[in-house]
């Protein structure tokens, strides 16, 4: 039986995702805890690699069992073996030809960004920060010329494995809130970095230091040292992957509230 589950966590104290020697990633805990539940060894696969401090909303992941539980119990008892900051949300059995990472359409996500003199304290490792105003037309604007399908070299970490820079960016919507700016990302897929490197570009755009047509450029330059430095993930959250209505899984959880 192939089970899906969706998982949100809080990554301010994790290695990223992807399973390492340490056992300090997501994946490593999430595997531990399935494997005592089940009482044999589970592997995993996921939706979309988080990095170290990245945080999940609805981190799709599957995997292979034997075991045959009603859903609630998979939750319920997986959740029991899981640290407070890690948590499987819902569970469903999927069709075998279902793959958690293949079948997405597209992934989302969010950052959520604190624009004040002062850094932040409650919402530190949940928020990234800027000190300096920002202006909202003139990222939204800089935002349009990344839209569509383009190489997006100049947005991609040196230690991208991805097969191919080329990737269609859906949408990217600026939004604020008070003193919290949110930037919402969906493609079909992102690179290693990808966002976190857009982001500072946007947020130099916004203060001011570029106009909003340098955005273009860097796209075109297909040159990593050509965009701003990479920004802090505190404020990264993978919204989680979206997929055809047929296979009945659900599009959110309600971990999704909690963001500005």
């Amino acid at each position: 039986m192939r089970l899906a589950l969706g998982i949100s966590y809080n990554g301010h104290a994790y290695q990223g995702w992807q399973s390492q020697l340490s056992g300090k990633t997501i994946q490593d805990h999430l595997e531990l805890a399935l494997s005592k539940f089940s009482s044999h060894k589970v592997s995993t696969l996921c939706a979309g690699r988080t990095d170290a401090g990245v945080h999940g909303l609805m981190q799709v992941a599957h995997f292979d069992t034997r075991l045959e539980r009603p859903t609630s119990s998979w939750v319920r008892g997986t959740n029991s073996y899981l640290p407070r900051d890690i948590a499987v949300q819902w569970a469903q059995p999927v069709p075998d030809e279902f793959h958690c990472r293949a079948s997405a359409l597209s992934r989302r996500y969010a950052y959520v960004l604190l624009e004040s003199p002062v850094r932040p304290s409650v919402d530190n490792g949940r928020v990234g920060w800027v000190f300096a105003p920002l202006e909202h037309n003139a990222m939204q604007q800089a935002a349009l010329h990344l839209l569509g399908e383009h190489d997006f070299t100049s947005f991609r970490a040196s230690a991208c494995q991805a097969l191919t820079p080329v990737k269609t960016l859906q949408s990217l919507d600026i939004t604020r809130r008070g003193a919290y700016w949110r930037f919402d990302f969906e493609a079909n897929a992102f690179l290693h970095h990808m966002i976190r490197n857009i982001l500072g570009c946007l947020l130099l755009v916004g203060q001011g230091k570029r106009p909003p047509e340098w955005l273009r450029d860097v796209l075109l330059e297909r040159n990593r040292d050509a965009a701003a430095p990479t920004f802090s993930p505190d404020g990264l959250y993978f919204l989680g992957p979206r997929y055809a209505a047929h296979w009945g899984l659900p599009d959110r959880t309600a971990a999704f509230d909690a963001l500005p």
